[in-house]
């Protein structure tokens, strides 16, 4: 009796006692009693000892799995249901037996969960590992708790590392802000904050713009407008690489058209379908590497990338000398012979390929992102960029410093005297289609990456492609170049008002009204023509 008493009294005292006061084992002794905010409290607590013992007691917790035995106060890990339960001491990691309805679970909610993960991560402050303290200096940042100041602290004064050291003050002084340090402590801990990336600015410091103390909600709210307008610049930074990205990929898309639009002054319907039989090529060149060379997957574009050159160079020659060459100066046939083709094309691939989506795989240098300041670059758009200035700079010096580029610019600025001086017009014609449309083979390598390979491919971009060379300037690679970018870039400004859809129909009454003022473009091809 006396013992009981004596024992009684005891944890009498101990529970008055400061949690800071008290072991580890008492700590645990007094986790499974009391409210939520009670445990909430001696969560705090076992973090602030810096036991390690503790990081398996309260993963246990947070995964709800903890128990306790009322037998003998044992704090056990329990998993299974009905008769399959399996136990484990949380501090010895030994298997213990548990039989149905020997043991109490421990109850948590979300809010004692989102205590034990920020304990858990003070608690892997003093883990060996740099890359665990730091992820643990993260979280402490995320998730502040005055009653963890202490072990910041000793943490920060036991660290070498510059880069957890740099985390640590960091998450010191969300932490001094969260509690009830003075106003000049706190006014210096807004300081501290504001030197991340503005977005974490913004989200650790908007809850302190109402801050009962005015110097603390001032400075807070001086670094979020701050922080604020640096978001701002890099939104239209975004927006403009954006606009560069999508700009790329109607060069690729446009160039090609405006070769053949521009020479032949052929209204060509089935350029889509050309893209797309280069999108399909890329596909088979892919399946073809999987099954026979996987080694070489990482080079599979740049295999493909020829291929589909030539090919959609192929079948464009084999359009203009079957079709095309019978229609010069019936512009409306052409258009519906054209358009017919495109359908034969479509339902050719459809039969081949079927109606679904096919997969066409990254390599692993297009794969992933990286950041410059506030703005993501995904590899895969870069690249493409890059694609599509190198396609650009080949074509002009195709154009420039070749005979058959010396040969379309003579057609193109006067076809009967290119005739009479011996050029065969005819043939330039078949040359300069097949180009246009291998060009367009190109564009669906590049479109492989980034939009599905599907039968219909082409038609999303055939519209784009000649708002490109009509806003250009028929014929002009120069003025097909500076309209893709600039389309590009005003869509993605215009997108976050209007919308993706509507964005394209004021671009397209834009261009409409200045094909009134001018109905050559911004470049207009110069010749001697008469009927230039």
């Amino acid at each position: 009796m006396f013992l009981r008493a004596l024992t009684f009294m005891l944890g009498l005292w101990v529970s008055a006692l400061p949690l800071a006061a008290q072991s580890f084992d008492d700590l645990l002794t007094r986790l499974p009693q009391g409210s939520f905010s009670d445990r909430a409290t001696v969560v705090s607590a076992l973090a602030a000892t810096g036991d390690l013992r503790a990081a398996a007691v309260l993963d246990a917790l947070g995964a709800g799995e903890l128990h306790v035995r009322p037998s003998d106060g044992a704090l056990l890990r329990v998993t299974g249901r009905g008769t399959n339960l399996r136990g484990t001491d949380v501090l010895t990691g030994d298997a213990v037996e548990v039989a149905p309805r020997s043991t109490e679970a421990v109850r948590v909610n979300n809010s004692l969960r989102r205590t034990v993960r920020a304990a858990m991560g003070v608690l892997t402050l003093r883990d060996p590992d740099p890359m665990r303290r730091l992820n643990a200096a993260e979280a402490a940042f995320r998730a502040p708790d005055p009653e963890q100041l202490e072990a910041i602290d000793l943490a920060l004064d036991a660290e070498d590392d510059a880069r957890v050291r740099a985390a640590l003050i960091q998450a010191r002084a969300t932490t001094i802000l969260r509690g009830d340090a003075p106003v000049a402590e706190r006014v210096e801990a807004v300081e501290t904050i504001r030197e991340r990336s503005p977005r974490v600015v913004i989200a650790a410091l908007a809850p302190y713009r109402a801050d009962t103390q005015p110097e603390v909600a001032e400075a807070a709210a001086d670094a979020v407008a701050t922080a604020e307008r640096t978001l701002q610049l890099w939104s239209q930074a975004q927006n403009v690489w954006f606009g560069l990205s999508l700009g790329s990929v109607l060069l690729l898309a446009a160039v090609g058209l405006a070769i053949t639009f521009g020479v032949m002054g052929v209204i060509n319907m089935a350029h889509g379908e050309l893209v797309m039989l280069g999108a399909y090529t890329t596909f088979v060149v892919q399946n073809a590497i999987r099954v026979h060379a996987p080694h070489l997957f990482d080079w599979s574009l740049l295999i493909a990338a020829p291929l589909a050159f030539g090919f959609a160079g192929l079948v464009g020659v084999a359009i203009e000398r079957g079709i095309v060459r019978h229609l010069y100066g019936r512009p409306l046939e052409t258009l519906l012979a054209t358009w017919g083709v495109s359908l034969i094309l479509q339902q050719a691939v459809r039969s081949a390929f079927g109606p679904n989506n096919r997969e066409v795989g990254n390599p692993s240098w297009m794969s992933g992102a990286f950041e410059i300041g506030q703005l993501t670059i995904t590899w895969n758009r870069l690249w493409i960029v890059v694609f599509a200035l190198v396609v650009f700079a080949v074509l002009m010096f195709v154009m420039r410093r070749t005979p058959i580029g010396l040969q379309m610019r003579a057609v193109t600025q006067n076809r009967a005297m290119a005739g009479n001086m011996g050029i065969r017009t005819s043939w330039v014609d078949a040359m300069t289609f097949g180009l246009g449309a291998g060009i367009a083979g190109l564009a669906g390598v590049a479109l492989s990456q980034i939009d599905n390979v599907s039968p219909n491919l082409g038609q999303n971009y055939i519209v784009d492609s000649f708002m490109v060379v009509v806003f250009g300037g028929a014929g002009n690679i120069w003025g097909t170049l500076a309209a893709a970018f600039s389309l590009g870039i005003v869509n993605k400004f215009l997108e976050p008002y209007a919308g993706a859809v509507l964005a394209k129909i004021v671009i397209l009454v834009a261009i409409i009204l200045f094909i009134q003022k001018r109905p050559r473009g911004l470049f207009a091809v110069k010749g001697r023509a008469v009927e230039a």
